[in-house]
């Protein structure tokens, strides 16, 4: 269906750009990316052709986890602006046809939300404890946990309070991420009631969805039972992500969803959910895009795939059927800010997997071959059926810093187990805006909150904006063919002996309206089908064949 079609809804085929803020552009000169430096790049976002935006956490916040500990969901934290600028930001999005979607974070609040420091001086047993987790301890004391859970960043996932000036019992809060983002109650009606109200107060700002954090995790287990291993979200593609955790997936959350669902559809303009939901099988994850629930949930399986064709078809197929089987379209994602970046990931021994950061003393990606894989797996990605969402970066073909030394390090993961997780800051350094300059144009000044390497300065916007063969043109190419062509629209035919092509075991292959997608995730030449060559990963040496680590879209004159 044509996008200009009156009944076109546009998350079912969108492109959505990620914007990790403190890291996308600086305009105020601190060092730290704010949302008038957003601003004044909207323009480069419009031309390369993407649907959306989703913002990533810009509330107030103490920025105990990069802005993921809200302390008011109703303020914009003064280092990225004012309420007064995000309600900019969706003005100039939508004056260019844009639209915005915002990062909600209902798991858990910071310690130094006006709730928390309630609780904190109200008795065990107080209204104002029953928004959150509090627990008694276990022994004669209540010096241990109430439970074995452990965090999802290293360590407990229980802190107790601060002896108390009254002498009351001292109680345990439970914290899947850090000890200052206390998990709330989402038994408590209260706080059901509350977010609503924050969804409101968003929307009535124009916002057109939410991103909805740690989806799978508001429901915990009734009488929290003991589980012995690491609340973990998430795993490589062969780790079974337990979805028998009593902290994750329960049931209860899909009457929050059903509730926010129908919030939603009382606004105009197809109003979004995309659910963060690091849920195994697919058919569980399924149960979040019901009709009455979610419209998008990222799709964790295609991210955290080899580089192999056939695991890919696996993927892709099975992704495909269990979204189908509730009506539901297939959100794709290679890079988020949770992720070393698929360009430095796909350069590995191990092509693909998914470490827990990357630092000096680790294996150093092949830098070229992961640029040279990243620019042919766009090619698949973006020829999907679905929607997509990019990480900002990416479409310069940006490499995790792989190098950045401790000192500079602030992800809790990394200082929660004592370093054997190196975390995720690499993913999440200042773009480069020009090759030159001591912030290479992500600001005047030169401050920056975490430092660029070296050689970001080639990955500049302003080297590959008039480079016909840069990874930016590239990009721009194909959003601009994938939009002409309606793919996100399409449907999937995999071209294999069944539709009369044979291809070897390295190649995957597929066509979705007149555009064949051939992915060669092997070193060696392989055959091109017959047709058009509409885009290229890379140049083609020799006619009819398609090198290792490559991909082509054809024109095939089919529909």
């Amino acid at each position: 269906m044509p996008q200009n079609d009156p009944d076109h809804i546009w998350w079912k085929d969108a492109v959505i750009y990620q914007i990790y803020p403190r890291s996308f552009a600086d305009a105020r000169g601190d060092g730290i990316g704010d949302l008038p430096g957003i601003i004044a790049h909207i323009d480069y976002l419009s031309r390369l052709g993407v649907d959306a935006l989703w913002i990533s956490p810009c509330f107030q916040s103490p920025q105990g986890d990069a802005g993921y500990d809200i302390s008011d969901y109703r303020k914009i934290d003064p280092i990225f602006g004012t309420v007064a600028d995000y309600e900019t930001l969706i003005a100039e999005a939508h004056d260019r046809g844009l639209r915005v979607i915002a990062d909600m974070v209902p798991n858990h609040t910071s310690d130094q939300h006006a709730w928390f420091r309630e609780a904190l001086a109200s008795p065990p047993g107080s209204a104002a404890r029953a928004r959150y987790m509090f627990r008694d301890g276990s022994g004669a004391q209540g010096d241990t946990p109430p439970n074995n859970w452990q965090s999802v960043f290293g360590g407990p996932a229980w802190t107790r309070e601060a002896p108390r000036e009254d002498g009351l019992p001292r109680q345990w809060y439970l914290h899947l991420f850090d000890s200052c983002q206390p998990d709330l109650n989402w038994e408590n009606p209260e706080v059901r009631e509350e977010f609503e109200s924050v969804l409101r107060f968003w929307l009535d700002r124009g916002v057109d969805g939410f991103r909805i954090d740690v989806a799978h995790g508001l429901i915990k287990e009734k009488g929290l039972p003991p589980y012995t291993e690491r609340a973990t979200m998430v795993g490589d593609d062969e780790d079974k992500t337990p979805s028998d955790a009593p902290m994750w997936d329960r049931d209860g959350v899909h009457e929050i969803y059903r509730s926010w669902h129908a919030l939603l559809a009382s606004y105009p303009g197809d109003r979004m959910l995309v659910a963060e939901a690091w849920v195994k099988p697919l058919s569980r994850l399924a149960r979040y895009v019901r009709p009455d629930e979610m419209q998008q949930t990222f799709n964790f399986d295609y991210l955290l795939c080899r580089w192999n064709a056939k695991r890919y078809r696996k993927v892709i197929a099975e992704s495909l059927e269990a979204m189908h089987d509730v009506g539901a379209i297939t959100a794709w994602v290679m890079s988020n800010h949770d992720s070393v970046r698929h360009a430095s990931r796909l350069g590995l021994k191990d092509a693909g997997a998914r470490p827990q950061g990357i630092d000096a003393a680790h294996e150093q990606p092949d830098e070229a071959l992961g640029l040279r894989r990243a620019r042919a797996v766009i090619f698949m990605t973006l020829a999907l059926p679905g929607s997509v969402t990019l990480y900002q970066g990416e479409e310069l073909g940006l490499p995790d810093h792989t190098t950045l030394e401790k000192r500079y390090r602030q992800d809790p993961a990394f200082f929660r187990t004592d370093g054997e997780e190196i975390g995720r800051d690499g993913c999440r350094i200042p773009l480069p805006w020009t090759a030159e300059g001591g912030s290479l144009g992500f600001n005047e000044t030169g401050k920056l909150w975490l430092p660029q390497p070296e050689h970001y300065a080639r990955y500049a916007v302003s080297v590959q904006e008039d480079d016909p063969d840069s990874t930016l043109a590239l990009y721009r190419a194909l959003l601009r063919e994938r939009k002409a062509f309606a793919l996100g629209m399409g449907e999937l035919v995999w071209m294999d002996a069944a539709s009369g092509e044979a291809f070897p075991d390295s190649v995957i292959s597929f066509r979705n309206g007149p555009i064949q997608m051939v992915l060669n995730c092997g070193d060696e030449e392989v055959p091109l089908p017959d047709g058009e060559i509409l885009l290229s990963s890379c140049a083609i040496g020799t006619p009819g064949r398609l090198p290792g680590n490559a991909a082509v879209w054809i024109r095939t004159g089919e529909s």
